[in-house]
C-alpha cells in the first residue's frame, strides 16, 4: 500500500519532466527562427549599408522571408498531418540552419535573399508545435503551452532586439545569423530527443504539389508587385506581370482545390464562418501591426533626416523590446484566459485595442515618449492577446478529421499578412522618397495603411462564428484530460 502512492508521484515527476524537456525544445526550435524576425529588424539598415542595396531591396528580403513562411506553414502543416509532426519539425530546423549560414556568408543582397527565403520555409515550426500540443495536452494546458510559445513569436523578452541593435552596431548583421544558427541546432537536438512521435491524422490521398506550386506563385506574384510596385513603377510590364500572374495563379489555385483528392486548403472549411473571418483577422493584424513594428518605425527611428535619428540600439530598446518583453509576460497569462473567457473573446478584445493603439502611434509618430508608451501598450494587446488567442482559435475549432487544415492556414496568413505588411510599408516608403532620401510624408503614409488594416481587421474579428458549446460538449475532451499519452522515442 505505501509503495502505490510512491510509484504514482514517481509517474508524475516523470510525466511532468517530460512535458517540460519538450516545451523547451519547441521553444528553442520555434525561437531559431523568430529572432530572424526580430533581432534583424534594427539591423536593416547594416544590411543596406554593408551589401551595397536599397531599401526596396531589403524590403524584398522582408517580403519573401514572410512569404516563405506563409507557404512553408500551410505546406508543412498539411505534409505533418500524413508524415507526422516531429518529422516535418526536423526538416524546418535543416531548412533554418542552412538559410542562417546563406545569410552569414552572403556577398551580395541575392545570396542573402536566398537564404532569407529557407529561413522563412521555418516558420511552420510554430503552427507544427501547436498542432503537437493540442494532440498531447488537456485544454487547459495547451492553453498554458500555447501561451509560451506564443510569447517566443515576439522574440526573446526583448534582449534579442537589443542584441540585434548591438550586433548591427559593432560587428556587422551577420553575428544575428550565426546566433539564429547555433540556437537552432540546439532546437534541433531537442527535439530529435525530446518531443514525441505524434501518429499522423491520415494516410489517405496524395498530396496535392500542383495546387501548392499555383499557391506559391500566385503569392509570390502580388507580393512582390506589391513590395517592388513604387521601385519598378505602378505601370511598368514588370509590376504588372507579377501582379497579374500572380492573380491568375491564385484563380487557378482555388480551382484547382475543389477537384483535388487531398487539397492543400479545404474550400469546405475555407468557406465557414469559423475560417475565412478568423484568417482575415490575422492578415489584417500581422499587416498593421508587424509591417510597422518590423520596418516603418526602425527606419524612421534611425532616420536622421526626417526620423529620430537615433542609433540601432537605442531604437532596439525603445521601440522594439518593450513589445517583447511585455508580449513574454502577457501571452502566457492570455493562454490560461482563453479556455475560460472564449478564444474569440480573446481576438475581438485584442482587435478592437490594437487599432485605438496605432491611432495614438500614428497621430504621434514624432513625439519620441508617446510613440513609446503606445508600442509597449501593443505587448498586452498584440503580443498577448492577438497573437495568442488567433492561434489558439485556429487549433482549437479546427474539423476534428483534418486538425491540420485551418491551423496551417491561420499559420500561413501569418506569413502573408507580414508579407503584405512590409510590402506595403515599402512601397509607400518608397513611393515617399524624393531626390534627397525618404520624407517625412514616406512614414506617415505607411502608417495610414497599417491603421487602415486593422480598421478592417476589427470588423472581421466581429464576424468570427461563436464556437457552438453543444460542439466543444462533445468533443468528450475534459479542460484536464490529455489528448494523448506522452512517449518519448
Amino acid at each position: 500500500m505505501s509503495s502505490t502512492p510512491g510509484r504514482t508521484r514517481s509517474g508524475a515527476d516523470s510525466d511532468l519532466a517530460g512535458r517540460g524537456g519538450m516545451l523547451t525544445a519547441m521553444v528553442l526550435a520555434v525561437l531559431g527562427y523568430q529572432i530572424n524576425a526580430t533581432m534583424l529588424s534594427p539591423a536593416l539598415p547594416d544590411v543596406i549599408e554593408r551589401l551595397g542595396t536599397t531599401t526596396a531591396a531589403a524590403g524584398l528580403s522582408q517580403t519573401l522571408f514572410f512569404l516563405m513562411a506563409a507557404i512553408g506553414q500551410v505546406t508543412l502543416a498539411r505534409l505533418s498531418d500524413r508524415r507526422g509532426r516531429k518529422p516535418m519539425m526536423i526538416l524546418c530546423a535543416i531548412v533554418l540552419i542552412v538559410g542562417d549560414l546563406l545569410c552569414v556568408l552572403a556577398p551580395n543582397i541575392e545570396v542573402f535573399i536566398a537564404g532569407r527565403i529557407l529561413q522563412g520555409v521555418s516558420a511552420a515550426m510554430f503552427t507544427l508545435a501547436f498542432l503537437s500540443l493540442n494532440q498531447l495536452l488537456s485544454p487547459a494546458d495547451f492553453g498554458k503551452a500555447a501561451g509560451i510559445i506564443t510569447a517566443v513569436n515576439g522574440g526573446l523578452a526583448g534582449v534579442d532586439a537589443i542584441a540585434g541593435g548591438q550586433i548591427a552596431d559593432t560587428i556587422g548583421f551577420r553575428g544575428i545569423f550565426v546566433c539564429s544558427a547555433l540556437i537552432a541546432v540546439a532546437g534541433l537536438i531537442g527535439v530529435r530527443r525530446y518531443v514525441p512521435d505524434v501518429p499522423p491524422t491520415t494516410t489517405e490521398g496524395r498530396f496535392d504539389s500542383r495546387g501548392i506550386a499555383a499557391l506559391s506563385l500566385g503569392l509570390t506574384g502580388v507580393l512582390v508587385g506589391l513590395a517592388q510596385g513604387a521601385a519598378w513603377g505602378w505601370a511598368s510590364p514588370l509590376t504588372l506581370g507579377f501582379l497579374l500572374g500572380g492573380v491568375a495563379a491564385l484563380a487557378f489555385f482555388v480551382v484547382s482545390q475543389k477537384s483535388a483528392t487531398d487539397p492543400v486548403i479545404d474550400i469546405e472549411v475555407l468557406a465557414s464562418r469559423r475560417a475565412w473571418p478568423l484568417l482575415i483577422t490575422t492578415i489584417c493584424t500581422l499587416g498593421g501591426a508587424f509591417g510597422a513594428i518590423a520596418l516603418t518605425i526602425p527606419l524612421f527611428a534611425q532616420d536622421t533626416e526626417v526620423g529620430l535619428g537615433l542609433s540601432a540600439v537605442t531604437a532596439a530598446v525603445l521601440f522594439l523590446t518593450p513589445i517583447q518583453l511585455i508580449g513574454v509576460i502577457s501571452a502566457p497569462l492570455t493562454g490560461r484566459l482563453g479556455p475560460k473567457f472564449g478564444w474569440r473573446t480573446i481576438v475581438v478584445t485584442g482587435a478592437v485595442a490594437n487599432f485605438v493603439i496605432f491611432v495614438f502611434a500614428t497621430l504621434f509618430l514624432h513625439n519620441e515618449w508617446i510613440l513609446v508608451a503606445t508600442l509597449a501598450a501593443l505587448g498586452v494587446t498584440y503580443g498577448g492577446f492577438m497573437l495568442t488567442g488567433l492561434n489558439g482559435l485556429a487549433v482549437t475549432t479546427a474539423p476534428e478529421d483534418k486538425p491540420g487544415s485551418l491551423s496551417g492556414l491561420n499559420g500561413a496568413c501569418f506569413g502573408i499578412g507580414a508579407s503584405l505588411g512590409i510590402a506595403l510599408a515599402s512601397a509607400m516608403i518608397t513611393a515617399g522618397s524624393d531626390a534627397h532620401g525618404v520624407t517625412g510624408a514616406g512614414y506617415r503614409n505607411a502608417m495610414f495603411v497599417a491603421l487602415a488594416l486593422l480598421a478592417v481587421g476589427v470588423v472581421t474579428a466581429l464576424l468570427i462564428q461563436r464556437p457552438d458549446p453543444a460542439e466543444q460538449a462533445g468533443s468528450g475532451k475534459g479542460e484536464d484530460e490529455p489528448r494523448l499519452v506522452l512517449s518519448h522515442h
